[in-house]
């Protein structure tokens, strides 16, 4: 009798993360449009043709914007609005199939599939209008020291909630620093967020959150230089600092974990 292959559960755990970010990242877009507002603004409630959009979740297509002589497209489409669904929906399967390969089954993975939509949305958000909204970068924060608290309580995890916690404070102080000395380089939101990208790296400990934060400035640095090399931006020109330090946590997390 021939006998059947066994199942790498490895690659299983990869693929489910690739799906489920693949899907995750179909919702992202609505809340991108949403958060995607100057900071005296307030949230937007409707699409670029002016229907209301009602809800926060569920793919950025509008109904109105579908119905006949409302607003269809030349081939009879709904129009879509925000971010290009596909491009983030893969974006976030990349994501969390990275992660997925260099947690391994441990238990801190649900962690990180669960922080990695939210990371994706804070990205595109602060690269569409430089902003870093609260109710995100502290829900990010809460968020991931509650769940690695969870995650801390399952046999064969491979962090330390303490440090995770430590790592939380140090970087949100560190930054907060840099902030006081340099408040045009760098934003209070960054500050939040690195109260969440301090805990998810400090959950692997002070190498990581060391390694997470050089990342993060050094992909900053040569974003900004590209940008002046070719003459789109002037040295004293702003730029969205949120994505590189999220690129930057994401590095130092999967190296974190492989290791681990």
């Amino acid at each position: 009798m021939n006998e059947l292959p066994l199942i790498d559960l490895d690659q299983v755990v990869i693929v489910g993360a690739a799906l489920w970010g693949g899907v995750a990242g179909l919702f992202v877009p609505r809340p991108a449009h949403r958060f995607s507002v100057d900071p005296d603004e307030p949230w937007r409630d409707r699409c670029p043709e002016g229907h209301l959009i009602g809800g926060w979740t569920g793919p950025a297509r509008c109904r109105e914007c579908g119905r006949p002589g409302a607003g269809e497209d030349t081939y009879g489409r709904r129009r879509t609005y925000g971010p290009g669904t596909l491009l983030v929906s893969l974006a976030t399967a990349l994501v969390c199939g990275a992660l997925a390969a260099a947690t391994g089954t441990r238990p801190e993975l649900a962690v990180w599939l669960l922080l990695a939509p939210l990371g994706v949305l804070l990205a595109v958000v602060d690269f569409t209008v430089q902003r870093l909204p609260d109710v995100l970068t502290l829900s990010l924060a809460g968020a991931a020291l509650l769940l690695l608290a969870g995650a801390a309580a399952v046999p064969e995890h491979a962090g330390d909630w303490l440090t995770a916690l430590y790592g939380a404070l140090a970087l949100g102080a560190a930054y907060f620093v840099l902030f006081l000395i340099n408040p045009g380089g760098m934003g209070f939101g960054d500050v939040k967020l690195a109260l969440g990208l301090g805990a998810v790296l400090g959950w692997y400990g002070w190498a990581t959150v060391l390694l997470g934060t050089f990342a993060g400035f050094l992909f900053g640095g040569l974003y900004g230089m590209g940008l002046v090399v070719a003459r789109r931006a002037g040295r004293k020109t702003s730029i969205p600092f949120g994505p590189f330090l999220i690129a930057g946590a994401f590095t130092g997390l999967l190296i974190g974990a492989y290791a681990a």
